[in-house]
């Protein structure tokens, strides 16, 4: 694909003024946000799944937040984590300029792999994992008992600034996202999918296996 190509493709789906004055917040605290195409991958998804109930690790200053609450239904929650509070507070601030109501965004200070075992499970219809690269074997373990079947898993940068299709890589966090992929074709209750959409965007829908019930 030209550069040109990606690039139209990327910005296919337009952000607004709420979303461009979100990642102009994210460049302030020194956020990497998801681009515009994975951002619309994003919504896509949580409008597919008629999401209610959404998971996201990695908040942000509420990027990928508004993408995936613009798409879910109207009282659609988005239960989002982050060690960062000062980043959510900005996130917070970007609902509230897209209109979003207070009850539809629980915002929890945490690491995620202390906050997620206190989920429920089964009661998600997409998780996205944006967090700490090198936990996103066990952010997969984890969205497998959140998720009803039928719900989805998605990982941003999950081609790594094209170091992940580069064998010679091999620094932790790029070993670390490469197994995952491995792991998510190779599981069997998984159906798994490479979008090459900014960083690259990894999905998987859990589908129904009655002898793991």
């Amino acid at each position: 694909m030209s550069a040109a190509s990606w690039s139209y493709a990327e910005e296919f789906v337009a952000e607004d003024e709420v979303l461009a004055a979100a990642r102009a917040r994210a460049q302030e605290v020194g956020v990497v946000p998801v681009g515009p195409g994975a951002g619309a991958a994003l919504r896509f998804l949580a409008s597919v799944l008629d999401a209610r109930a959404v998971v996201e690790i990695g908040t942000g200053t509420g990027v990928s937040g508004l993408w995936m609450l613009r798409g879910m239904r109207g009282d659609g929650v988005l239960t989002t984590v982050d060690v960062e509070t000062e980043h959510q507070r900005l996130a917070r601030q970007s609902f509230t300029e897209a209109g979003i109501a207070t009850q539809r965004a629980r915002t929890i200070s945490g690491a995620a792999l202390d906050v997620l075992p206190r989920l429920t499970d089964g009661h998600y219809d997409l998780v996205f994992c944006d967090g700490d690269k090198r936990e996103y074997a066990a952010y997969l373990t984890e969205a497998l008992r959140l998720l009803r079947p039928g719900g989805v898993v998605a990982f941003d940068n999950a081609l790594w600034h094209d170091r992940v299709a580069d064998p010679a890589q091999r620094d932790e966090e790029t070993v670390a996202i490469r197994d995952l992929g491995r792991a998510v074709v190779e599981h069997p209750d998984l159906v798994g999918l490479m979008l090459p959409v900014g960083d690259g965007l990894l999905v998987a829908k859990k589908t129904w296996n009655p002898e793991s019930d």
